[in-house]
C-alpha cells in the first residue's frame, strides 16, 4: 500500500487534527535537521490518536511518535511509514498539589505553571527542552531533580491502540529508561504530585538555574541536547574537551566550544554531519580514555540516498 493510500484513508480518521504528505521534518526538530516523513499526522483528540495507531498496526506500517524533537536527530533521508505529532495535546492542568499534563505539552511550561501554583519539586526541568511525552520516556532530569522524584503515573497507548495506566514503580524509571521506551508505548499524559512551597524561594531556584543554564549551554545555536549518557564516574562533557574536540566537526556541525556535551548545527549542517560529527567525538573519547560513549539522543530515519 502507497503512502498516498495511508493519506487518504487517514484522512478519514482525522477531523480535528491535521495530516501533511511528504513533510520536510527539519521543520519539527531542534537541530532543524532531517528530511521528508511520508506522512505526518497530528490528531486532535485521544480516538484519532487510536486511529492512527490501530491503522498503522493493522497495515504493518511504521509509525513514530514526534514530541518537540529535543532528543532526536532525524537523518537526511527522512522517516518511512507515519510520524505522530502530539503538538495538539498540550494541556496543563493544576488541582491542589496535582498536576496532569498531556504529552505534547513543553516540560519547560508545565515547570512555569508550577511555580506560579506556587508548588515546588518541578524546578530542575525549568531549562529542559522537550516534551511531557519525551521526558516520561527517558525520565528527563537535571540539577538534581528528575521524573522520577515526583511522578504519580501515566497514562499510555500500545502499539495496538489498547490504553491503560501506568503506576510510578509500573514505569520502571532509570537512568535516561523507561518501560516506556522499552515496550514502545505513546504516552498520552502523566500525572505528578508536587509539593506547596514559597514562592520567593521557587523563584530564587528557577533563577538560578536558568542562569547556570544560560551562561554554560549554546543556546544561541540549533541542537539535540546534551547527546551522550553520563558515564559511570564520569561526565561526558569533560571527557569530549579533555580530547581537544572542542569546536571541530564536519560541514555545519560541531562540537560547542562553550560545552562540549553539545554538538551544535552552527551553519546549515545536514544530518550527515551531525551524525559524523557524534561518530568522532565517540572514537576520538574511546581512543583516549577507553570509555564508550552512550547517545543520549535518538538517530532516526534513512539515509539520503543517492
Amino acid at each position: 500500500m502507497s503512502k498516498h493510500r495511508w493519506f487518504e484513508e487517514l484522512q478519514k480518521k482525522i477531523q480535528s487534527g491535521w495530516l501533511l504528505l511528504d513533510e520536510p521534518l527539519n521543520k519539527y526538530t531542534k537541530t532543524r535537521l532531517g528530511g521528508k516523513a511520508d506522512v505526518v499526522a497530528a490528531p486532535g483528540t485521544i480516538e484519532e490518536v487510536q486511529a492512527v495507531v490501530s491503522y498503522a498496526y493493522d497495515h504493518n506500517i511504521p509509525i513514530l511518535l514526534l514530541g518537540n524533537g529535543s532528543n532526536m536527530v532525524v537523518r537526511d533521508g527522512g522517516v518511512r511509514g507515519i510520524v505522530m505529532y502530539m503538538a495538539n495535546f498540550n494541556h496543563i492542568n493544576i488541582e491542589g498539589n496535582r498536576m496532569i499534563a498531556e504529552a505534547g505539552a513543553d516540560i519547560i511550561e508545565a515547570s512555569r505553571e508550577a511555580a506560579k501554583a506556587c508548588l515546588t519539586g518541578l524546578e530542575f526541568a525549568c531549562g529542559i527542552p522537550g516534551s511531557i511525552g519525551g521526558a516520561m520516556a527517558m525520565n528527563a532530569g537535571a540539577y538534581g531533580g528528575e521524573i522520577k522524584d515526583i511522578i504519580l503515573q501515566a497514562t499510555v497507548m500500545d502499539s495496538t491502540g489498547k490504553i491503560f495506566v501506568l503506576s510510578k514503580d509500573e514505569l520502571e524509571l532509570g537512568y535516561r529508561k523507561s518501560i516506556i521506551t522499552t515496550e514502545g508505548y505513546y504516552v498520552l499524559s502523566a500525572e505528578f504530585v508536587l509539593a506547596q512551597g514559597e514562592q520567593k524561594d521557587i523563584d530564587s531556584v528557577v533563577a538560578d538555574l536558568t542562569f547556570q543554564r544560560e551562561s554554560k549551554q549554546p543556546l544561541e545555536y540549533p541542537s539535540a541536547g546534551s547527546v551522550f549518557k553520563r558515564p559511570p564516574g564520569y561526565f561526558a562533557g569533560k571527557l569530549i574537551q579533555d580530547s581537544g574536540l572542542q569546536g571541530k566537526g564536519f560541514g555545519g556541525a560541531e562540537v560547542s566550544t562553550k560545552h562540549a556535551g553539545f554538538i551544535v548545527n552552527k551553519k546549515d549542517a545536514t544530518a550527515s554531519d551531525y551524525i559524523r560529527t557524534i561518530e568522532m567525538v565517540k572514537a576520538e573519547v574511546k581512543k583516549n580514555f577507553g570509555i564508550d560513549l552512550e547517545m543520549e539522543v535518538k538517530i532516526v530515519g534513512e539515509e539520503l540516498s543517492e
